[in-house]
């Protein structure tokens, strides 16, 4: 079992008034050679964003864009035709492929928005962009493991283009699991969202994160209540 742990205050950051973003991979401004990806897992970005304000139209390509809003609203418009609202308990997904150009903005203006964004390397290049959003019932991770993302359509919560699976938990103190890759070989990354975790022995807490390969099945423990998001992503791909 090899383990790296990224603490909180160790990521990148950018206070741009409207977005405070912390980076716990090298992203925009924030470049470090230590930190430019796990495995297939490129970004992981903590973003709020201000009321009112948003990112203009930018493009994409070839990544697998997983937003998942943890406080407040965000409005999604993109050159596919799609126009939603994604609040907290959706996930949304975009298969970039070929390319696509979006906006994404606070659609309310008297209150910030809390937003994970994740960015992962696709097993298949240039395929045909494709969106896709789902509600989940955040009851559902209460002291265990919920799924939010596979490689499967026909499984629970959204699929992207890689072998990766994604699963939150909102955990009361002294509650416990075991988690078993479901791809050997794959990695995990745990970001702690709130509260003291200890994962293989390991103890992380509010925002630090835990990358643990070479193993098939570990241990996961709150130590207070916690929330955390747990990614299983392939290393090699």
């Amino acid at each position: 079992m090899t383990t790296i742990i990224h603490k909180a205050d160790s990521r990148g950051h950018a206070d741009h008034g409207w977005l405070n973003a912390y980076h716990s991979f090298s992203f925009a401004g924030y470049y470090d050679p230590e930190r430019i990806q796990f495995g297939a897992l490129r970004v992981l970005n903590d973003d709020t964003v201000a009321a009112g304000m948003g990112f203009g139209t930018h493009p994409h390509d070839n990544m697998e864009i997983i937003t998942i809003p943890l406080e407040g609203d965000l409005a999604h418009k993109d050159s596919m035709g799609n126009t939603e609202i994604i609040k907290f308990g959706d996930v949304q997904v975009m298969s970039a492929g070929t390319g696509i150009q979006h906006s994404e903005f606070n659609p309310n203006a008297d209150k910030r928005t809390k937003l994970l964004q994740i960015w992962l390397f696709p097993k298949q290049r240039n395929v045909t962009p494709r969106y896709q959003q789902i509600t989940l019932n955040v009851d559902d991770r209460k002291n265990k493991l919920q799924q939010i993302l596979s490689p499967n359509a026909d499984d629970a919560g959204v699929w992207i283009h890689q072998d990766a699976w994604f699963s939150m938990g909102k955990f009361d103190a002294g509650t416990q699991t075991d988690y078993t890759l479901n791809k050997k070989d794959n990695g995990i990354y745990l970001f702690v969202l709130s509260g003291s975790v200890t994962v293989a022995g390991n103890e992380v807490n509010t925002r630090d994160a835990i990358g643990i390969t070479d193993f098939e099945t570990l241990d996961i423990k709150a130590n207070t209540d916690a929330e955390f998001l747990l990614m299983e992503v392939p290393m090699n791909y």
